[in-house]
């Protein structure tokens, strides 16, 4: 399949990326179904949709058209069934977890057109674990957005062994047909490239705190003023979510059975407290009050 015969995305999970990555998909043109088995989580989605676009008007960033055009073109289900009908694409945005992606994948192989290209935006779990449930695995990749999705460029595109070339180069122009800067990953590693490198940081970064190196303020800011980053790893953290943080160490000691990959205590102190970060109001720095980052850009 090639990019032109595209027309049609679903995004599996409404959440902090999924309602972002089906808003981007509405606003470039794709007719765009978002769905997710919480009834809530796809109330907020709608309730992003609405807010959203108008404030794009409104900053000059879209015309009153373009918005109108963008909310016709995305719907809100949460029936599985309904939103993959008709995908040539479904994009799988739940949580980091590999028995319920691979459930996931089960289920959209039977549902989906025989055609579609099934995409996870794990930033983890690569597509290899999940195309063997599959009878399409050389249509099934890793198409890994940043958060937030609808303001961060970089989308990393995961060619496994399995993968068809015809995949990959249709997934790098969705990339392209979406404003994005996609990379090719040529093989799968843990962790891909970005992540890769930030997990060295944030494994250091954490080292430093519970040891009592300094403050996660003090190493923040020695990277944002030392480094030249844009923010530290706590900020980091309390923007992606730390209960993806903790959520994504518990799956690797899962896997590898070693001690050194459970989440440390300041991180599990946190996820049992609800303090997930922006999204929560609270996370490594206080807020003040609830806050949606998905409206930053």
């Amino acid at each position: 399949m090639k990019i032109d015969d595209v027309k049609n995305i679903a995004v599996i999970g409404a959440g902090n990326m999924g309602h972002q990555i089906a808003m981007l998909c509405a606003m470039h043109g794709f007719k765009t179904t978002c769905t997710d088995v919480k009834p809530e989580i796809l109330e907020k989605a709608k309730a992003f949709a609405d807010s959203y676009l108008p404030e794009r008007v409104k900053k000059g960033k879209l015309t009153q058209a373009q918005a109108d055009q963008a909310r016709a073109n995305i719907s809100f289900t949460s029936n599985l069934a309904e939103a993959v009908k008709d995908a040539d694409y479904v994009i799988e945005a739940v949580l980091e977890i590999l028995d319920v992606k691979r459930a996931l994948f089960a289920e959209l192989d039977k549902l989906a057109p025989p055609h579609a290209i099934l995409a996870t935006n794990s930033s983890y779990i690569v597509s290899s674990r999940l195309a063997d449930v599959t009878q399409r695995p050389a249509q099934v990749c890793n198409l890994h957005f940043f958060n937030p999705a609808l303001v961060m460029k970089l989308v990393e595109v995961v060619q496994g062994p399995h993968v068809s070339d015809e995949t990959a180069q249709t997934s790098l122009a969705l990339c392209e047909r979406l404003e994005k800067v996609g990379v090719h990953l040529k093989k799968e590693v843990e962790g891909f490239l970005l992540n890769r490198i930030f997990s060295a940081i944030y494994r250091e970064s954490l080292w430093l705190l519970e040891m009592g190196v300094a403050s996660f303020e003090d190493i923040d800011k020695a990277q944002v003023y030392g480094a030249g980053h844009p923010m530290g790893a706590f900020r980091l953290m309390d923007l992606t979510g730390i209960d993806l943080a903790y959520i994504r160490m518990t799956e690797k000691f899962r896997e590898t059975g070693d001690p050194a990959d459970l989440p440390p205590p300041t991180i599990v102190e946190r996820y049992k407290r609800g303090d997930y970060g922006q999204k929560t109001g609270k996370g490594w720095y206080d807020y003040g009050t609830r806050t949606n980052a998905d409206k930053r850009g």
